[in-house]
């Protein structure tokens, strides 16, 4: 009776949550599949990663390494507009402490560029063997859980409102025209001769698998932040699922073309200074829980009209081209002073803004 019961409980997980398992399994082969194909190593899907090289390639920093126009960020927002509009899910709204939702993001690309990844490049890191990301995830746990302390007190940024879909189609729409013109007119980008902006697959792949991963995340509700707040708060285990569905198929699939490589050190466009690892991974969880999700969940919001998303994709833009133009980003050879200054003054600016924003009026 009590296996019966098991197996049914089994099922009805299973049946529940089966689109954010094959998501998860999805986003794993996309990952080895375009690092296969030329992305960077235990990189071949990185949100901020991505906006940094586009940033870069815009010429808002002028870092060399890392510049180039990634499809994938065009499609995974493209994929998740389609599908949102599909679905009759595509509405214009916004309005909701947008200033705040730029400083955060800002902050959250400062945090992620101190560890060298979004919480998705950590998860992949893991399944290649890069030991410094467990570091990153604990930190992010953490930081996660100190944000659902504010939220149980009663942490808002406000409602936010109707507003017309010209407005939730601006970012993407931009989006879209400015890489449209990255292939009709590459000399007005930069683009990198070496280093991590130089490795990447060919453009059209990039857009598809982007455009693939950007419908199912929006179907799916994929979120790194999400899964871990609502099996916490709610004790709803099946966003997480797909968290470890993306760890376990990149841990397969390097393990099948040879390039899992357990350990510390040499781990390609990382360092092993587990402290920033463990703080600017805490960073970007603590604020990923006070935006309401993750870069990547940003991103899907982002095609699904929701233009406070869309602010904090700018911001993280704009934190990007801090960390290169003021020397905030780490690199293989750690952190630099900067940078470990502006991830503390991030943990000021978290907890001024959690602790300000308890108890507001929801207008």
């Amino acid at each position: 009776m009590v296996r019966k019961r098991k197996r049914w409980i089994m099922k009805k997980f299973l049946t529940q949550n089966w689109i954010i398992l094959i998501t998860g399994v999805i986003i794993g082969i996309a990952a080895i599949l375009l690092t296969w194909l030329g992305n960077p190593a235990n990189m071949g899907f990185c949100i901020a990663c991505f906006l940094r090289d586009i940033t870069g390639a815009a010429g808002l920093h002028q870092a060399g390494i890392v510049q180039y126009f990634r499809p994938e960020i065009v499609g995974i927002i493209l994929g998740a507009l389609v599908m949102a509009a599909a679905a009759k899910e595509f509405k214009g709204k916004g309005g909701s402490s947008p200033m705040l939702r730029f400083i955060m993001g800002a902050f959250v690309m400062i945090g992620a560029l101190m560890f060298l990844g979004c919480p998705l490049r950590m998860v992949i890191r893991i399944g290649g063997g890069d030991w410094n990301a467990i570091a990153g995830l604990i930190g992010f746990v953490g930081g996660i859980l100190v944000g659902i302390i504010f939220l149980k007190r009663g942490f808002t940024l406000n409602r936010a409102y109707r507003q017309s879909k010209g407005e939730g189609l601006a970012l993407p729409v931009l989006f879209l025209i400015l890489f449209i013109f990255s292939l009709l007119f590459p000399a007005l980008f930069k683009a990198s001769g070496e280093g991590p902006g130089s490795m990447h697959a060919l453009w059209i792949v990039s857009l598809a698998v982007g455009l693939i991963v950007g419908a199912f995340c929006q179907r799916s509700r994929m979120c790194m932040a999400g899964g871990i707040r609502n099996a916490v708060m709610f004790k709803d285990f099946g966003l997480i699922m797909g968290f470890i569905a993306i760890i376990v198929t990149v841990l397969i699939g390097n393990l099948i073309l040879g390039t899992f490589h357990p350990g510390f050190t040499g781990q390609p466009v990382a360092h092993n200074d587990g402290l920033w690892n463990f703080l600017g991974m805490a960073l970007v969880g603590w604020l990923s829980i006070l935006l309401g999700g993750c870069p990547l969940r940003q991103l899907i919001l982002t095609g699904e009209g929701n233009s406070d998303s869309a602010i904090t994709v700018i911001g993280m833009m704009a934190g990007a081209a801090f960390c290169h133009n003021f020397g905030l980003a780490s690199s293989a050879d750690g952190p630099t002073a900067n940078g470990k200054i502006a991830v503390i003054i991030g943990f000021v600016v978290a907890l001024v803004i959690s602790a300000g924003c308890i108890g507001r009026k929801k207008s």
